[in-house]
């Protein structure tokens, strides 16, 4: 039976693995007068962050300015594994990476995500998925961040795919949104039920 899609483009956050904000937030208010709300702002999704995420502005930089916008008493080497130490993983991320590893071979496996290039040094180390996908985009190498169409069109021309032919699994409905207008199908990763659709949308058994 021929596939109906020849790529599968996969999120990482709340896909591949979970994150909480939070769990950095509440370790930084130890070196911090300011308040927990004034943290989460800047770590969540902050005009800063969101250069950072673009690659626009260096690591170095970056703790600069939120050590000095938090009146941060912390150096970045002690900084660094606070700000990583948000991620883990949940039954559904586990069974995630089955799925894909019981496909690969079968469809190109691209993965794209909005994401820093600490969390990310942070997360290859760990994470042995990743050593699976054909294609990693990640937004701080490529300049663009989802739903900028560039880091779609990125993820297609990188294993020359045409839209129509890609499956993209995300757990933001706006960004599935986002690619749809492409022409790119997409599945709103979110729940067991929705792991179920994918399955059946791939016509595939995960034991």
């Amino acid at each position: 039976m021929q596939n109906r899609y020849d790529a599968i483009i996969c999120d990482l956050g709340n896909v591949l693995i979970n994150f909480d904000h939070c769990i950095a937030v509440k370790k930084i208010l130890h070196y911090t007068i300011k308040e927990e709300k004034d943290i989460y702002n800047l770590f969540f999704d902050s005009p800063l962050t969101g250069l950072y995420e673009e690659g626009k502005i260096s690591s170095a930089e970056f703790f600069s300015r939120v050590k000095e916008s938090l009146k941060l008493d912390i150096d970045y080497r002690s900084f660094l594994p606070i700000w990583n130490d948000i991620f883990f993983e949940c039954p559904l991320n586990i069974k995630m990476h089955n799925l894909l590893r019981c496909i690969k071979g079968k469809y190109k496996l691209i993965m794209i995500s909005n994401i820093n290039q600490t969390h990310f040094e942070f997360l290859n180390e760990k994470m042995d998925i990743l050593k699976d996908f054909d294609k990693l985009v990640l937004s701080y190498e490529v300049g663009y961040r989802k739903p900028a169409p560039e880091i779609y069109k990125v993820a297609l021309e990188s294993i020359d795919v045409l839209p129509s032919k890609s499956l993209y699994i995300d757990d933001r409905q706006d960004l599935i949104d986002r690619a749809s207008k492409m022409g790119i199908r997409g599945i709103v990763f979110d729940s067991e039920s929705a792991f179920e659709k994918l399955l059946k949308e791939l016509a595939v058994e995960v034991t």
